[in-house]
């Protein structure tokens, strides 16, 4: 049966179809039979170079083998148990050693209930309620932060069935504009629980922090007794070993993991300081709980993937994302267009507009069927991205030069395609 026969099936199982959203384009996806290293293959026989990877969690490639040994050998000996495992001490403290912010860890199941936890941790810390995030930044799919700009630094419900009352305490301003977000504190600023951010915008594109934001930022934050928090779901162990908090070199009070973290398995953690942690039960008044929390498959896959991103690692990564850049930026230049590509480390995307992107309202000014027309183009050329303008585009340590060459000559042709359409 193919793709298309099964995504008529599916739609009357299924709303969509999908089981996410964002898997969802026309005229239908392809839907996968197997996977290996840098490769995808669909079950209508088509492999392709991918670098959707997941949406950014398979750092090592798919069906990494020492991942793959880890929990064939953890599935033996059980999937879940319902009471502490010694693997959840090994892999807190790997955590601990590798991330600046993080004195303590609570691990839980995604990163939305990551963000979540850590947004009622901050409020409880604090004993306020206001939130702050930046637009167009993607911090999971629960009610506070699923919000749109409304007027000023107000936000309206970004989905049916979010009460108004739900999101009045989260307040949005826009990535990188230093004045508006001081404007914003200077006036509420002993209301406000915490800042959450992506620290760099992974859900709009991508997006880098401009230089000296993160510093400003966190002086901002220390004025005014707020808790900062970096949603490190997409970044955390993509940039370096400590995330990029240590990239920058700025650290927050709280952040929050997913994605890499398990491996390609399913898992997230809250990580921050020793005094603002303990207020999470048993020990206070905070309540977080989850019973596949620690799960022992995604406990161990976890450490399984980090014994494997060291210094090396990251080097030879960050290496390959600079290098596909540099190409990207001379086939486009070499073809008279005037596209932006942005990234870093071993994040990329190719934005279908003339002017530089910086911020939400930036890249929504976007072609977004270009690039829809420029995502089809690469399936004929056999490449996988995210089906979306405002998704990252990753490398895996799977990726090898003969796949990012391939990479960057169908890129090339399917943008020769799309122009002279």
């Amino acid at each position: 049966m193919y793709s298309e026969e099964l995504f008529k099936i599916s739609k009357e199982n299924m709303p969509g179809g999908v089981s996410s959203p964002v898997r969802a384009y026309k005229p239908y996806p392809f839907f996968a039979k197997q996977t290996s290293g840098s490769k995808i293959t669909d079950i209508d026989g088509k492999t392709y170079i991918d670098h959707c990877l997941g949406y950014g969690p398979l750092i090592l490639g798919h069906a990494n083998p020492k991942i793959v040994e880890a929990i064939t050998d953890q599935a033996q000996k059980g999937t879940l148990y319902g009471v502490p495992t010694e693997n959840e001490i090994k892999l807190s403290q790997e955590i601990i050693n590798r991330v600046p912010c993080a004195d303590m860890v609570r691990f839980c199941n995604s990163g939305t209930e990551a963000t979540m936890s850590a947004i009622r941790l901050a409020r409880g810390y604090t004993g306020r309620d206001k939130i702050v995030k930046f637009e167009g930044t993607y911090h999971g799919a629960h009610d506070y932060v699923l919000v749109k700009s409304g007027s000023g630094a107000a936000t309206h419900p970004d989905s049916k069935g979010i009460p108004e009352s739900t999101t009045q305490n989260t307040l949005s301003v826009p990535f990188n504009d230093e004045e508006a977000l001081k404007e914003l504190i200077e006036e509420e600023g002993n209301n406000i629980a915490c800042i959450i951010m992506e620290v760099v915008m992974g859900n709009v594109g991508c997006i880098k922090p401009k230089k000296g934001y993160l510093d400003f930022i966190r002086k901002l934050t220390i004025d005014y007794g707020i808790i900062l928090i970096f949603d490190e779901v997409i970044t955390g162990f993509r940039l370096s070993s400590g995330g990029a908090q240590e990239y920058f070199g700025v650290t927050p009070d709280i952040c929050t993991f997913a994605k890499i973290l398990g491996g390609g398995l399913p898992i997230g953690a809250i990580a921050g300081k020793q005094k603002i942690m303990e207020l999470f039960a048993p020990n206070g008044p905070v309540y977080q709980a989850g019973t596949f929390s620690g799960n022992p498959l995604s406990i161990r896959a976890g450490i399984t993937a980090l014994e494997q991103l060291d210094k090396s690692f990251y080097d030879t990564l960050n290496k390959k994302g600079n290098l596909l850049r540099l190409r990207l930026k001379d086939n486009i230049e070499d073809l008279g267009l005037n596209l932006q590509v942005n990234g870093i480390g071993s994040m990329f995307q190719i934005y279908f507009n003339p002017e530089p992107v910086t911020n939400y309202t930036e890249a929504k000014k976007s072609d977004s069927d270009l690039f829809t027309d420029y995502f089809h183009e690469l399936l004929k050329n056999g490449v996988f991205i995210a089906p979306s303008q405002f998704e990252c585009c990753f490398l895996s340590g799977a990726h090898s030069d003969e796949d990012l060459e391939k990479t960057s000559y169908a890129i090339e042709k399917s943008l020769k395609t799309i122009y002279q359409k």
